[in-house]
């Protein structure tokens, strides 16, 4: 009788165990199937698709790449049209993230759009390399002033109306965007305008506008930092030049304005807020909602933490320690 009543005591508690394994195994089941996005291990699982600004565009590839060398399991979709269609896309809910390159308007706000600063950059006064003014262009510069008679007025017309230069009756071939883009919208606001004020021949995109300069000798045009500056040899791209900004206006290019030999002189310049604000400007994430997605939120997390140790060599500017606590927090606050 002990015996039986031993075995019977033993019996129980196998029972009692299998049934808390059981209970265990399902409720780990329910929970993921609950999750808009799966953990496997220490991987997450899942996708995210982004859309947006050309400006943002060769980083946050950068960064998808490096999330995924943590994090094989994610797929992210990465296409560029624009900052104007990055935010309509994202305000839609056609993508998880919009890549964003100028301030976030009223209305914009109106609609409930979420945003997140994740670098810097700034968009440059771009001129063919071979243009016969070059030389004395880089002396002299052109103001804020003057830029604006060109793109915004229309009252300066041909090389020889700009001030200092050696008289080439040429027309100036002006280039614009034709895209609703965050570079245009910086540039007219450095100029006292809007982008629908600039004036010009429209083309699409970065990569437009930076090889219609390159094959017009009489072209001038805008480009951001990336497509203006080689990130691999930090030196500008073979057929484009910048024009510097003559920012106190006295018709030279001082030292503390000569800032543009190579990528890394004016990042550095950016950072110091040597160069005018706007054109440059923070860039962004946005979405129509504060992101609840967990993969959503662990790449963002990822791109203000380990991410920003790419931004320098990719031609970035890193935002400040403090900009970036204060961007971890909107993101995690709850």
């Amino acid at each position: 009788m002990k015996g039986r009543c031993i075995m019977s005591k033993i019996n129980r508690s196998k029972n009692v165990l299998v049934a808390v394994l059981v209970l265990l195994v399902v409720g780990s089941g329910c929970n993921n199937r609950g999750n808009q996005s799966e953990e496997n291990g220490n991987h997450l699982r899942g996708e995210i698709s982004i859309s947006g600004a050309f400006a943002l565009y060769p980083i946050t590839v950068r960064w998808a790449e490096e999330f995924r060398k943590e994090n094989p399991d994610v797929r992210i979709d990465i296409s560029a049209g624009g900052a104007g269609k990055g935010m309509t896309d994202a305000l839609s809910g056609m993508v998880d993230l919009g890549m964003f390159s100028r301030g976030i308007s009223p209305s914009e706000k109106a609609q409930g759009v979420w945003w997140i600063a994740v670098t810097r950059d700034a968009v440059l006064p771009t001129v063919n390399a071979k243009n016969p003014e070059i030389s004395q262009l880089k002396l002299n510069g052109i103001s804020a002033k003057t830029f604006r008679k060109i793109f915004v007025d229309a009252s300066i017309k041909s090389w020889d109306q700009i001030s200092g230069l050696n008289g080439l009756k040429k027309n100036i071939n002006i280039f614009t965007r034709s895209d609703a883009c965050g570079a245009a919208q910086m540039w007219a606001e450095f100029l006292g305008g809007n982008q629908e004020d600039l004036n010009g021949i429209g083309v699409f995109g970065d990569p437009g506008m930076a090889d219609a300069v390159k094959i017009d000798l009489m072209g001038m045009g805008y480009n951001n930092l990336v497509y203006l500056y080689d990130i691999t040899t930090r030196q500008k791209y073979s057929g484009l030049e910048v024009i510097p900004i003559d920012i106190n206006e006295n018709g030279k290019i001082d030292q503390d304005e000569n800032f543009y030999g190579s990528l890394d002189m004016l990042m550095e310049a950016i950072a110091n807020n040597k160069y005018p604000s706007p054109p440059a400007r923070d860039l962004y994430f946005v979405a129509a909602r504060k992101p609840q997605n967990d993969v959503v939120k662990a790449f963002l997390n990822w791109v203000l933490i380990k991410g920003q140790q790419f931004v320098p060599e990719a031609g970035y500017i890193t935002l400040p320690e403090m900009i970036i606590a204060e961007e971890l927090n909107k993101l995690n606050d709850e």
